[in-house]
């Protein structure tokens, strides 16, 4: 199911003691194919979330339209828009188990809805099995593991059928290691059921690994939005330059003179067609290549090895605060207290100091 955003906006009226009112949502001109999967990614207070309980219908806009396919769902109450839902709480009853949590929407129909029991249990077993917690129906949520917990969360989502499949940060409460079994097997369970799904999270990495697309917001604004790997290595602005990335990219203040980019005065990469003047420049971390007579030099710090790959920290007197190049660990020989790179062009961004909006130039 394709689903439509047209200049759909949320603002929180004003409030007592000085509370101002807040636009959570601007102005959101986006489509979702069908049968994708969209991560929603930004800081805390964005406006993701708020975005995603509109889409659900938990809570009503205060302008601008949503279409589920060429359906206007704008004014249906939730429960008529065929949405599931899956919260950072896994909102499961205790007192019953996984099967009668499962089953539980389905035993509310009622009308031409309503489901014999057989169909309830068929449904409930295809559930179960396609999220892969068949061997624990019986089990209570506090005989359960987080992951299995949030198993059957999800598969009370899908066992309506929904038409779009709605994630807020399903995965906050996991720990590393089951988070990312977890999420692997979102997107297994996505592309199987071919639902489009919308998927909040504020962690760029787990966005990034299984979103067909990812939206990049902040203060309510979309930013930009594509493929992940687009979006990572064409940033529109320093927002998404800084906001994508682990480690972060590094930020330097620079010049543009007679077409060439100087850091701390030295010229460190050709940059035809870039206008004069001061530039703040990002380069991604794995933008660096150690060479001895590297057209950029910093004072080198320490290595910190990470395995297949050394994180080499230094210190340049045009950076905002420390710096990082990830290089590979057979290439991180560094002696002395200065170490010199040459740089990739595509891993070099330049952005307006005024506007952070990018500034481009050809290679």
């Amino acid at each position: 199911m394709k689903v439509v955003l047209q200049e759909l906006t949320k603002t929180f009226p004003a409030g007592g003691r000085g509370v101002e009112a807040v636009t959570a949502v601007n102005n959101f001109n986006i489509e979702f194919p069908d049968g994708t999967l969209v991560g929603l990614l930004g800081p805390s207070g964005c406006g993701k979330s708020t975005a995603l309980n509109l889409i659900s219908g938990l809570l009503a806009p205060t302008s601008g339209k949503i279409f589920f396919g060429d359906e206007d769902v704008t004014a249906l109450p939730p429960e008529k828009r065929g949405v599931g839902l899956v919260f950072q709480s896994y909102a499961l009853y205790p007192h019953l188990t996984a099967r009668q949590n499962i089953a539980f929407p389905l035993e509310n129909l009622r009308g031409k809805d309503r489901l014999s029991k057989a169909d309830i249990e068929k449904r409930v077993a295809e559930a179960a099995k396609l999220v892969q917690i068949e061997n624990v129906l019986d089990r209570k949520p506090k005989e359960m593991s987080g992951g299995q917990q949030q198993r059957v969360a999800i598969a009370r989502a899908l066992v309506k059928l929904p038409k779009v499949l709605l994630l807020d940060e399903p995965l906050s409460n996991l720990d590393a290691r089951l988070r990312l079994q977890t999420r692997e097997e979102l997107r297994r369970i996505q592309q199987e059921t071919g639902i489009t799904t919308v998927f909040v999270t504020h962690d760029q990495e787990e966005a990034m690994s299984i979103s067909d697309s990812i939206v990049v917001m902040n203060a309510g604004v979309i930013q930009q939005h594509g493929r992940p790997q687009s979006v990572y290595d064409d940033p529109c602005n320093l927002f998404v330059a800084k906001f994508l990335g682990n480690p972060a990219i590094n930020i330097f203040d620079g010049e543009v003179k007679n077409e060439k980019l100087f850091i701390a005065g030295e010229a460190v990469l050709d940059v035809k067609g870039a206008p004069e003047g001061k530039v703040t420049v990002g380069i991604r971390p794995e933008g660096f290549v150690i060479s001895e007579n590297g057209a950029m030099s910093a004072e080198f710090r320490q290595l910190e090895v990470m395995g297949r790959d050394v994180s080499v920290v230094f210190e340049s007197s045009a950076a905002q605060g420390r710096s990082r190049a990830i290089v590979d660990a057979s290439s991180a020989s560094v002696s002395g207290t200065r170490i010199c790179f040459e740089l990739k062009r595509e891993k070099v961004h330049l952005f307006s100091p005024e506007t952070g909006e990018r500034i481009c130039f050809n290679g």
